[in-house]
Formats: C-alpha cells, structure tokens, sequence
C-alpha cells in the first residue's frame, strides 16, 4: 500500500494480485467500502453516518466525501496480473462556504476531527484484510448482506453506466440489477473499472 497525506485530502492505494478471474476479484470494490465504513464508524461519534454508492462513492452524513476507484487488465473471465484500489477521501473542505457545495462534504467538516487520518488508513486496512478473509472462507453472503445495509442512493429509479432502472437487488457478485421495461438487466461491477491504457 501507498498513500499521501495532505491537509485536506487522503489518498491511498492498494496492489492486489487476484488468483481469480477479473469477474469475482472486483468484489474487492465494495469489500475495501465496507472495511472503510467500519473503521471510520469505530473512529468517528456516534452520531456520523457512513453509507456506500455502488460506484464506490463514500457518504458521510449523506454528503459526498470520497471515493474508492478500481482498475485491472484484461476481461472479466481473465484472471488479472494485478488490481489496484484507490481511496481518495476530503479531510476538510475547499471552502469555508460549504453551503456552495451541499452534496460534497469532508470528513473534518461531520464531526470528526478527533479522527487522525493515519489511524484511519490503519483501521481500514485490518478491517479490509478481514473481510478479504471472510470471502475467501465463505464466499460474498456476508459481503453482500453488510453491503446492502450501507447502500446509498438506490431508492426509487437510478441511472447507472447508462442504463436507467428500478434498483431490485445485486446479484451474487455484487452485480447491480435493475427493473428497466418489465426486465431485469444486470450491470456488473466490471463496469466502475478503470482500463489501463
């Protein structure tokens, strides 16, 4: 792992070699969302919420403020040389007028400014490295289950990677399905890849 730490912002990345194809080790996505959510909600008061978008946006209190990204080669049924997750997480605004930017929010701003960022990349990564563990003994049922009660933004019709649906559930992969015309289509979590170029 790596990261950088600056006043305002986080940012940290994690090198992962799957020993399984692209499809299932992108489930490292919401997994490395749930162990953030986690940490931070060991950390922070009690009274922070932390909830996930399934393109690995992070909430705070309902605001925007941060993200995991994820890139890997090749295509899905390939098993990958390698798989990078990115966290980049706002520790204070860019402006004292917050009321500019209501949907964006940082960390220091909800109520956490006890919570020392190196201390939270640390909790974050042991609580990844156990669920990382728990999906190789067991599969993603327990994922799936903490997942889903994090989920932000799936209520009522959705626009995700272009295609526009009711929210149903996700598949077994952490795939999104969704209602669209009386049919239920999949987006999986392939699609929130960055392609190397």
């Amino acid at each position: 792992m790596i990261y950088d730490l600056a006043p305002d912002r986080l940012r940290a990345a994690i090198v992962f070699a799957p020993d399984v194809p692209l499809a299932k080790a992108v489930v490292m996505l919401p997994i490395c969302g749930v162990g953030f959510q986690n940490a931070l909600g060991a950390l922070a008061p009690p009274e922070v919420s932390v909830h996930l978008g399934w393109d690995g946006t992070i909430y705070v209190n309902g605001g925007r403020c941060g993200t995991f990204q994820m890139a890997a080669p090749g295509q899905p049924q390939d098993e990958p040389d390698w798989l990078v997750i990115a966290l980049e997480l706002a520790l204070w605004p860019p402006s004292e007028d917050t009321g500019l930017t209501p949907d964006e929010t940082a960390l220091y701003a909800e109520g956490c400014a006890e919570v020392d960022a190196v201390t939270l990349l640390e909790s974050w990564v042991r609580h990844m490295l156990v669920g990382i563990n728990t999906w190789a003994d067991t599969g993603t049922a327990t994922l799936h289950r903490e997942w889903s009660g994090l989920a932000h933004g799936l209520e009522g019709e959705i626009t995700v990677k272009g295609q526009t649906g009711t929210y149903t559930g996700l598949d077994e992969d952490l795939g999104l399905l969704l209602k669209i015309a009386d049919k239920i289509q999949m987006v999986p979590l392939t699609e929130t890849l960055t392609r190397p170029t």
